[in-house]
């Protein structure tokens, strides 16, 4: 894997809730840096996530201008919006319940549509809010990724790498063990990120992001390595079991 194409900053904390609170730190900061703009944000699932979900919730319900955020997701799963495995209804669980957000900031997956019309029907809306670079791609200010075991990001498998190319704003794809249908950002439109922050946690996860952090060969078949933005704006937070591994 070239070295040179692949440079994420790192940032390790203690622990899981550490990476949360760093995250939550992070995102006070980029909204100060808006000068009182909106701000883009595409949320992931994920242990790590549902941490820093009741962190805002209870801690940072008042240090943040909840009426300048536009909540959006890098991927759903393709299930009724209180099904326990919707990334959308755990964030309104989590979050959205607790603080003074309205219903035009949240812009879930509409997974009540059949599967290819609920991600053309998401890349429209996508691109009614935000703005776009050169090529048409919508830009994200903050997109916040998590690492499976297997190295997938969003919904973008090693079996279905095509994806980290693919045109189209959004994609449907099948989880490759449950099958499950899923709706996914594509690999174009993650890169157009103005920033990607990956959260990652956990002894389970150590390999993988050693792998990829330290460039190791067979790096390249796993889709988070592959995440790069034109930005240059590539961060990890990681705990300490996740960096375990990793020469930093």
């Amino acid at each position: 894997m070239d070295k040179s194409i692949y440079s994420p900053n790192l940032h390790v904390f203690p622990t899981g809730p550490d990476v949360a609170r760093a995250f939550a730190d992070h995102l006070v900061e980029k909204l100060d840096a808006l000068d009182g703009g909106p701000l883009f944000w595409a949320l992931s699932g994920g242990s790590t996530p549902k941490l820093l979900f009741q962190l805002l919730a209870e801690e940072y319900r008042d240090k943040i201008d909840w009426s300048r955020l536009h909540f959006f997701w890098g991927d759903d799963r393709m299930v009724p919006y209180d099904d326990p495995e919707s990334n959308y209804g755990e964030v309104k669980k989590l979050l959205f319940d607790h603080v003074p957000v309205e219903a035009e900031q949240i812009h879930p997956v509409p997974t009540e549509l059949e599967p290819q019309e609920a991600a053309r029907a998401y890349a429209a809306t996508i691109l009614e809010h935000l703005p776009q670079n050169s090529d048409g791609l919508p830009i994200f200010d903050i997109n916040m990724l998590g690492m499976g075991t297997d190295g997938h990001t969003a919904s973008i498998f090693p079996d279905s790498m095509e994806l980290l190319t693919d045109e189209r704003v959004c994609a449907v794809v099948k989880h490759p063990e449950s099958g499950q249908l899923r709706v996914t950002l594509t690999g174009p439109v993650i890169n157009a990120s103005d920033e990607v922050v990956f959260l990652i946690t956990g002894n389970s996860k150590t390999l993988r992001v050693a792998q990829i952090v330290n460039r190791e060969q067979q790096a390249t078949t796993f889709p988070a390595a592959h995440i790069n933005p034109s930005s240059g704006r590539l961060h990890w937070f990681l705990d300490q079991a996740a960096a375990a591994e990793v020469g930093y």
